[in-house]
């Protein structure tokens, strides 16, 4: 596991093979984080996995288990993602009506709690409320499908997160999500991210372990010019 300030890769298994899970997970094992996408076709237009699923992930996983929860009404369904083991658990901002008590929830159940912001979604109300929070996913891509392109009009939003962090004196990590690459990771490494959701270009291009270590040699080269 690397330091909070070494960038962290989390291979999204979105783009793994569903048949082959466990086997899959073995490929990454090189990785930070592996990053599950739970998606409910209401929040977003696409269905993965449920709460049950990803409790048999988090038994096989050579590594921990960072959900990204793309689900309505995150209050109610959360925190039984922490009580399976997840290690970590990001709800959406669009999805909750009480944010500050749905991350306190899952911290008393052992997980992290991240707040994910769609494209559309103001950062600045939620910089107030960082001691709640372990991670800000700041999305690149709008969500409920892999394989689009990195939006870099988000990355203001990203810097300005990264500025209240660092004014702030917390660890709270910074992620982003959608249209990772090598091409794009330095971008986003350079306006103060550190956690990298990264699936075609971990699966897709040659072998999970090169393509890691490439990811996170670039990103590091990156947030030194930060």
């Amino acid at each position: 596991m690397s330091t909070s300030s070494a960038p962290r890769i989390n291979p999204s298994i979105l783009t793994a093979d569903f048949a082959n899970l466990e086997h899959e997970l073995g490929r990454i094992a090189t990785a930070d984080f592996v990053h599950v996408d739970v998606m409910d076709n209401h929040f977003v237009p696409n269905l993965t996995f449920g709460k049950t699923m990803v409790g048999r992930l988090n038994e096989v996983s050579p590594i921990p288990l960072d959900v990204h929860l793309m689900i309505s009404d995150a209050d109610h369904w959360a925190p039984g993602y922490a009580e399976v083991g997840a290690a970590s658990v990001t709800f959406h901002a669009e999805a909750s009506t009480d944010p500050v008590t749905l991350a306190r929830r899952l911290r008393q159940r052992g997980a992290r709690a991240g707040i994910a912001l769609k494209p559309g979604t103001d950062v600045e109300p939620y910089l107030e409320l960082l001691p709640e929070f372990d991670q800000i996913l700041i999305m690149t891509v709008e969500p409920g499908f892999g394989g689009q392109s990195f939006m870099t009009d988000m990355m203001p939003k990203l810097r300005r997160a990264a500025e209240a962090v660092a004014a702030s004196g917390l660890d709270v990590w910074l992620q982003v999500d959608g249209g990772i690459s090598l091409d794009t990771i330095g971008i986003a490494a350079e306006a103060g991210a550190n956690t990298f959701v990264a699936g075609s270009a971990v699966y897709n291009v040659g072998e999970p372990e090169a393509q890691i270590a490439a990811l996170r040699a670039a990103a590091a080269s990156s947030a030194h010019k930060h």
